[in-house]
């Protein structure tokens, strides 16, 4: 009998030991439970303030590119050699890739993926991108002679069609119906907001500027979709040392062209003749509106790269309407609207 009360003592004491652990360890895990979500609420509002400044940003970027080219005009010309505007583009990159290669060997070391040293398989296929975007970023000086700052950031958006469109050819990538719905919504858009009821002509930007921006969407859509396809082919590759290679190309190109098409006007007046403080910010703007990109991609999503670029087309024609007298008509209006939608249609579509 005292055996069995004394071992139901026993039972009844580990009980209570095992219930008071049990409360223990019920109070840790709320503790913790609240340090996360501390932890957890920081982080967030981290990554919403990076978020934001990277939206700002890619905002403010897109939507002075065009106004800075035009801006850095005289008297409807360009003073300056835009072949050595765009070679400085390139080296500026390609030096930003380089001081960001250098900031992880010192963080990480060097290995495989970060090496700048390559093998000419893989070296091989930067070329063609390269020259892609020669011929796309010389054709953007040019088609300022058609259409004004407003017009050219509408058309711009053109560039999605053709992405579009290749990524099914090139990648065989499968398009949803809400991004063809999309594609024709963005036609009606750009179309929209070109027209004019104040001239003879239908439509603002004539038929050269349509072909310009036509082109250039073509060419800037195979360049994306290349490039894509060369980065995916060896994902774990550091993305500083495949731009490196891009840029270098590009600074290849970019001599030539000046060779090609400047020399004389180099060699007699100077590699920076015609430049100005607008020329200086304009080759800033469009180096870092590359590296925006790509942060937008690290640190954001695509959504915020639709809501910079509607937002990007709206600033420029505020802007214009002050510094370029740009008549703001409900054309333009009702079709950087529908523009916008089809823009969020299409990431819409992307994402399901």
């Amino acid at each position: 009998m005292d055996y069995r009360k004394i071992k139901d003592d026993d039972d009844h004491g580990v009980a209570s030991d095992i219930e008071n652990l049990k409360g223990k360890s019920h109070a840790v895990a709320a503790s913790n439970a609240a340090v996360a979500t501390l932890g957890g609420g920081s982080s967030d509002r981290t990554n919403w303030k990076r978020k934001s400044v990277v939206t700002f940003a890619l905002t403010v970027l897109t939507s002075s590119q065009a106004i800075l080219i035009v801006w850095s005009k005289r008297a409807g010309k360009y003073e300056y050699s835009v072949t050595t505007a765009n070679f400085l583009v390139e080296t500026l990159k390609c030096a930003i890739s380089l001081l960001a290669l250098s900031r992880i060997w010192r963080n990480e070391g060097v290995n495989d993926d970060n090496r700048l040293s390559t093998t000419f398989e893989e070296v091989k296929v930067y070329p063609i991108p390269a020259a892609l975007y020669l011929f796309k970023n010389l054709l953007q000086y040019y088609i300022f002679a058609y259409v004004d700052a407003p017009g050219y950031q509408i058309l711009k958006n053109l560039n999605i069609i053709s992405t579009g469109v290749l990524y099914r050819i090139i990648l065989k990538k499968k398009l949803s119906e809400i991004q063809w719905a999309a594609f024709i919504l963005l036609c009606c858009g750009c179309t929209t907001a070109q027209l004019n009821s104040n001239s003879d002509r239908v439509l603002q930007t004539s038929l050269p500027g349509w072909v310009m921006a036509i082109v250039m969407a073509l060419l800037s859509g195979f360049a994306g979709v290349y490039t894509e396809a060369i980065i995916k082919k060896r994902p774990s590759r550091n993305i500083n040392v495949q731009n490196f290679y891009l840029y270098v190309f590009g600074m290849i190109f970019n001599a030539v062209a000046i060779v090609i098409q400047d020399f004389d006007a180099v060699a007699n007046k100077g590699f920076f003749h015609g430049y100005s403080l607008i020329t200086v910010l304009m080759i800033l703007n469009h180096a870092l509106s590359g590296i925006a990109v790509s942060m937008v991609m690290k640190y954001a999503d695509n959504i915020v790269k639709v809501y910079s670029t509607s937002v990007a087309m709206l600033l420029t024609a505020v802007v214009s309407v002050f510094l370029f007298n740009f008549h703001l008509s409900l054309a333009f209006f009702l079709g950087s609207t529908v523009v916008s939608i089809s823009v969020y249609l299409h990431s819409l579509g992307k994402l399901r």
